[in-house]
């Protein structure tokens, strides 16, 4: 079940959550890795999973959205108990969790930030999430990894504007 270390993946073992780690090869050239990460997987877009670093009045908080919607900082920011969210620049983000952009997951971060979870993870029995490198992928249910990841769940996604 467990796939090559990373720190998500060894807190899932650590905890005893099942889960599966998928691999695909990541294409540096391409503009999103979920969206990529669903095509290469053969998996709805729904189910896949983007973490998003923002600052939320001083606290980086990890915002967890499917990869075809976009997260609603006003949401993320009432989820967190804040009064508002603004993205999290890449190098912030890469130097508290200690994943690379296009990598990060919400589990196992370098300095464990506050996580909240879309309630639309909710409505499937497994979800994809970054398992920590770009072409590494987590399906894990996601009532365990509210679990793993300590979150709050609520509704933090809107559609994508094109």
């Amino acid at each position: 079940m467990a796939g090559p270390g990373t720190p998500a993946t060894a807190l899932l073992t650590r905890l005893g959550i099942p889960h599966s780690v998928h691999h695909y090869a990541h294409d540096p050239r391409h503009g999103s890795y979920g969206l990529e990460a669903s095509a290469a997987l053969g998996v709805p877009p729904e189910r896949v999973f983007k973490t998003l670093i923002a600052d939320v009045d001083g606290t980086l908080t990890a915002g967890v959205v499917p990869v075809a919607c976009q997260l609603d900082l006003k949401a993320l920011a009432a989820a967190a108990g804040g009064k508002r969210a603004t993205m999290a620049g890449v190098t912030a983000a890469e130097r508290a969790t200690g994943y690379l952009a296009g990598g990060i997951s919400p589990l196992g971060q370098r300095k464990r930030l506050p996580v909240v979870v879309d309630s639309a993870a909710l409505d499937y029995g497994t979800i994809f999430c970054s398992g920590g490198r770009r072409g590494h992928e987590i399906e894990v249910a996601p009532a365990d990894l509210v679990r793993a990841a300590n979150a709050v769940v609520t509704a933090i996604s809107r559609p994508a504007t094109p």
